[in-house]
Order: C-alpha cells, then sequence, then structure tokens
C-alpha cells in the first residue's frame, strides 16, 4: 500500500508574499506530474481547518512564509514539524499562529502525518496586492525545487511537463479568478 502524501499551499494571497505557498503548489500542479499522485491542496488560511489532512495523510508538506528570527528575505528553510515549533518562528501573520497551533494539537492524536514545512521569509506581508517582492521572485527556482526534493524524499517521482504556466501567469490567475475561465485552483 502506497502512503498518502498531500502538498498544502499555505498563505493569504491578498497580501503579497504570504501567497507564495499558494503560488507555488498552483505552479507545480499545473507544470508537474507525480506518480503516486498526490492531494494537492490550496489552504489558504485556512489553519485548524487543515487537521483532517495532517490525521489521514503519512506524509504532508506544508508550503509557506514563516518569519524567522534574524533571517533575511527569500531565506529558504525545511523544518518537520517539531522543529518549526522550536520556538525561532515568529508569528507575524494569523496564518502562522494557526498553522503552529493547529500542529501543536495534530501532535497529541495517535497518528499524525510526518509533516515538513517548506517555508521562505517574506519581505512585505502588509501591501494588500496580490505579487511578490523582488527577493522572493528572485529566489522562487530555488523555492520550487526544495519543494520538488522534499516530495522526492517523500517517495513521490515528479516530472516536468510543457510549462503551461509562469510565476506571472500564476500570480494572474489568484489576481483574477473565474470560475467561468478555470481560472481556480
Amino acid at each position: 500500500m502506497s502512503r498518502r502524501v498531500a502538498l498544502v499551499g499555505s498563505g493569504n494571497a491578498f497580501f503579497k508574499d504570504e501567497g507564495i505557498g499558494l503560488y507555488a503548489v498552483k505552479y507545480l500542479k499545473e507544470n508537474y506530474r507525480f506518480e503516486p499522485e498526490i492531494e494537492i491542496v490550496d489552504g489558504g488560511t485556512l489553519g485548524f481547518k487543515l487537521m483532517p489532512l495532517i490525521l489521514e495523510h503519512d506524509e504532508v508538506i506544508i508550503v509557506n512564509t514563516a518569519s524567522e528570527v534574524e533571517a533575511v528575505a527569500g531565506t529558504i528553510t525545511v523544518k518537520n514539524g517539531d522543529e518549526f515549533l522550536d520556538g525561532t518562528l515568529i508569528k507575524k501573520t494569523a496564518n502562522e499562529v494557526e498553522i503552529a497551533e493547529m500542529l501543536q494539537i495534530c501532535s497529541l492524536s495517535e497518528h499524525a502525518a510526518n509533516t515538513t514545512l517548506v517555508s521562505i521569509v517574506p519581505e512585505d506581508i502588509i501591501a494588500v496586492e496580490v505579487g511578490l517582492s523582488t527577493s522572493l521572485v528572485d529566489v522562487w527556482s530555488d523555492y520550487i525545487e526544495t519543494i520538488i526534493g522534499e516530495l522526492k524524499r517523500c517517495g513521490i517521482s515528479v516530472k516536468h511537463v510543457e510549462e503551461r504556466m509562469s510565476l506571472n501567469d500564476v500570480l494572474q490567475v489568484f489576481a483574477n479568478p473565474s470560475i467561468e475561465f478555470d481560472r481556480g485552483f
């Protein structure tokens, strides 16, 4: 029986850099194929509502922002759930608070997924706009490769297909969503 793996984009697309987790997961969904299949989730700002994923999967990779002590914008970190909760995280957003609290609660369960957080330090989570600051755009490829590396660590084969969406295309989808034109997650 294969392990159940979920890839969760977390963040708020309306506050600039805080949406990078959502953008990365949408980009991967559109431009890559995964074997065995994985569950790809727009976790948005669901926080506690992500608990069933943690409790029903074997591996969960959460892609988000994390405000780290003394780290510069664009710094990418990979941490397991325990490392994420170790105290160096400055919880600047409601989403960061809820993810941390949700992981603490799930850790008390008899079965909780091995949870990995692929995070990036944001530069701007104040501006109300869909987009990314230059410091995050500059490390976009590294961020995507780091996420792919974690999927491979979980035993997932990742295959790049013809690029259907660039980063700019993804940002446009989030800036101008439309069910009519199949422009959602």
